[in-house]
């Protein structure tokens, strides 16, 4: 007499592998994610340029755009975080360094991560980056201070019908960010 697995059996194989696919597609999700925003232009991601390529691409003097700086910070930063200046006017090709400030009011050293937009969602694809805060982590120890440049430039080939470009970033907590999700995890 043959016995089979039963529906308890089946059951229970069913559920791990809906596990296992669930698993799979979490961990699918931030490249797709990433791979979906470059194509269609949504979340404001920009791309970045070596300083050879930006120098190399013709100045379109004939038309300006505004680039508006703007800053945020995670409710768990106690952080002071702002632009040095609100805006500036450039010509798409030319390359243009600005600033910000930022400030640890911690009593103890804090890594944070810049997260980047840019807005319109359709400038992205044109708005360029050659160095920036936000390629790597930032470590503030307690009360320290810095101005962070962002040298950027903006495509010549940016549609006509823009005329203004927000650069926003929203700095998290890298330590406590981390925390939270092994809190998350382990309970």
């Amino acid at each position: 007499m043959k016995r089979g697995i039963g529906d308890n059996g089946r059951l229970a194989l069913k559920l791990a592998g809906v596990t296992v696919a669930m698993f799979a597609f979490g961990f699918a999700m931030v490249p797709l994610y990433d791979v979906f925003c470059e194509l269609t232009g949504l979340n404001g991601k920009t791309g970045r340029a070596e300083v050879a390529q930006a120098a190399a691409m013709p100045v379109d003097k004939s038309r300006t755009v505004t680039v508006e700086f703007l800053a945020s910070l995670n409710q768990s930063m106690n952080w002071g975080f702002a632009p040095a200046v609100a805006s500036a006017t450039v010509h798409p090709g030319e390359m243009r360094t600005v600033h910000y400030r930022v400030n640890n009011r911690h009593d103890r050293a804090v890594t944070g991560q810049a997260v980047p937009s840019v807005a319109p969602g359709e400038a992205a694809a044109y708005f360029r980056k050659v160095e920036c805060f936000c390629f790597t982590r930032q470590q503030l120890g307690a009360g320290e201070a810095r101005e962070m440049p962002v040298r950027f430039v903006v495509s010549p080939d940016l549609p006509a019908h823009i005329h203004t470009i927000s650069l926003s970033y929203t700095f998290f907590d890298v330590n406590r960010t981390a925390s939270a999700a092994g809190a998350r995890g382990n309970s």
